[in-house]
């Protein structure tokens, strides 16, 4: 029986790669895919793939994020980060979040087939390029520390579509809640992470890689 991957990125041209990489591998099956966390979330609690390829910076939800949601409906899915963020603290914080591989999208075809086959067989796989420096802070003995960590994942998910561009009463909708209960959300969320306008929002997102400018 053929392994089951979803695929999530907001690049299509990622994501297409990825679904011909795949086919041509009997042993895998491509059997979803998702642009953005959010639709990501939805898409593993419809297919239940046995292998999740996921980005870390999406529109919605980011992978971070989306990889503490899932996991706690589907325990044993078995997630592989591939992204261009190769900093020690998204790294660790991935494996901390229960990623069990993190390959960087600079990698080649045969690395990324490989992981794959890592993580299915129970094992953890990194780049080689990360292994050296992250294994040993990915251990438990280094927590990332960050006011973002303190957000409830509602206060997330509003986070996400505010730094979308969206206004409260268009996240209101999106999500079936009261603009007065967007609003105090918002408020909750400035709050906590010490932000004070738009701009101050627009900047902590850049600085934190919750925002891509491509």
């Amino acid at each position: 029986m053929s392994v089951r991957v979803a695929l999530i990125d907001d690049h299509p041209i990622v994501r297409q790669g990825l679904r011909n990489l795949l086919q041509t591998e009997p042993a895998f099956a491509v059997v979803g895919e998702a642009d953005d966390g959010i639709a990501g979330v939805d898409l593993v609690q419809r297919v239940k793939p046995d292998v999740l390829i996921v980005d870390l910076m999406m529109p919605g939800l980011n992978g971070l994020d989306l990889i503490k949601q899932v996991l706690k409906s589907q325990p044993k899915l078995r997630i592989l980060v591939l992204s261009m963020q190769s900093a020690d603290s998204y790294v660790v914080e991935a494996l901390n979040s229960g990623a069990a591989g993190y390959v960087l999208k600079e990698t080649g075809p045969s690395e990324i087939i490989q992981a794959i086959h890592k993580v299915v067989g129970g094992e953890r796989y990194l780049s080689p390029k990360l292994a050296e420096r992250v294994l040993s802070s990915a251990s438990g003995t280094k927590k990332i520390t960050d006011p973002y960590g303190t957000l409830t994942p509602r206060e997330r998910e509003i986070l996400h579509l505010i730094i979308d561009g969206n206004t409260n009463a268009q996240i209101a909708r999106r999500l079936v809640l009261s603009p007065r209960t967007v609003e105090l959300h918002r408020s909750r969320i400035m709050k906590k992470l010490d932000l004070h306008n738009q701009t101050d929002i627009f900047r902590y997102a850049l600085e934190r890689g919750l925002l891509s400018i491509d």
